[in-house]
């Protein structure tokens, strides 16, 4: 069993006494930057030039060139694109990081896959919450929070994981849960969660649903109502209250078509694909495969993009959905 922290657990001394660089003002690095600002936190903000040095100025940050926010803080979370942090540490960290620092990150891709090397007598931990930047934030606005996942990578000072406890109570992920992992796991199950059912599997099964009732002669306004904009109702339920508390809210008609369709769907096949995806993400096949695909400019995700885009369930979408007050 994982080993949990609360607020309580928690001295965030040691955090609030150090420097930390936010590298990366995007979806979870201007979240991070306001929190720990907001928790008595000294923040220094790396950015690129562009949209999010310009954001950052607009909120009250002073940013700064990425190597200079790094030269200038102890410790540095580098909340950065998977595929692009190794190429960015190469060139504009890892020339300012010295014994005695923290690495961060909210993701454990580049180091478990071996993009970035460890450097020796420099603390490198993980403090990963569980949700986006923005649901992050929100979540703090409205006194709730999300939970959060810490680990260490590398424990040069001993007091590594103390810095990620801290940093992860800074977001207010102590006022949920704060769940100890490793780098591995936090990885692995963070890539096959995305692939197998969030972001791979629900839209496959989303998709396939509303071509057999369009194909079988219903209206496609039907369809997308009843297999993608009624998934919201489902995935909340399941958010709030869990399978059982699911099954608990709907009719028992629904329920007991559950119980008789779900297994029929996933087969032993699906969960044979699934033991292969898993393998892949294990392996750093996929990892590998990503970072050489953006590393050559993401031809073939663009063409999937637009591929998607142009999905019959889209258009549809794009109709109702403005009807609908979306």
């Amino acid at each position: 069993m994982a080993k949990l922290y609360f607020d309580r657990d928690v001295d965030a001394s040691l955090i609030r006494s150090k420097r930390v660089a936010v590298l990366g003002f995007g979806n979870q690095g201007r979240a991070h930057a306001t929190l720990l600002r907001d928790f008595g936190v000294e923040v220094v903000v790396g950015a690129r030039t562009g949209r999010g040095f310009a954001l950052a100025e607009s909120e009250g940050f002073f940013p700064m060139p990425l190597a200079d926010a790094s030269a200038d803080a102890e410790v540095l979370m580098m909340a950065l694109p998977d595929e692009a942090m190794a190429a960015i540490y190469s060139a504009e960290i890892a020339p300012n990081v010295a014994p005695g620092k923290t690495l961060m990150v909210c993701h454990g891709f580049a180091f478990h896959f071996g993009f970035i090397a460890a450097p020796p007598g420099v603390d490198v931990c993980m403090a990963a919450p569980k949700g986006s930047g923005a649901s992050l934030m929100a979540a703090n606005a409205e006194g709730r929070a999300l939970a959060g996942l810490v680990a260490v990578y590398q424990d040069a000072t001993g007091h590594a994981l103390e810095t990620a406890l801290g940093y992860a109570c800074a977001l207010g992920c102590g006022k949920a849960v704060i769940i100890e992992t490793t780098f591995k796991e936090e990885c692995v199950t963070d890539l096959f969660g995305e692939q197998a059912v969030l972001c791979g599997g629900i839209p496959e099964l989303i998709k396939s649903a509303f071509r057999v009732l369009v194909d079988a002669g219903y209206s496609p306004e039907s369809a997308y109502l009843e297999c993608l904009h009624e998934a919201k109702l489902i995935t909340d339920l399941l958010y709030e209250r869990g399978l059982a508390g699911l099954r608990a809210a709907i009719s028992d008609t629904a329920e007991w078509g559950g119980y008789q369709t779900g297994r029929r769907l996933v087969t032993d096949v699906v969960r044979s694909e699934m033991r292969a995806v898993l393998a892949e993400i294990e392996s750093g096949s996929f990892a590998r495969g990503w970072v050489s695909e953006a590393a050559g400019g993401k031809a073939e995700m663009l063409r999937l993009r637009a591929q998607e885009a142009a999905d019959p369930v889209e258009d549809v979408g794009r109709e109702l959905r403005p009807k609908l007050g979306l």
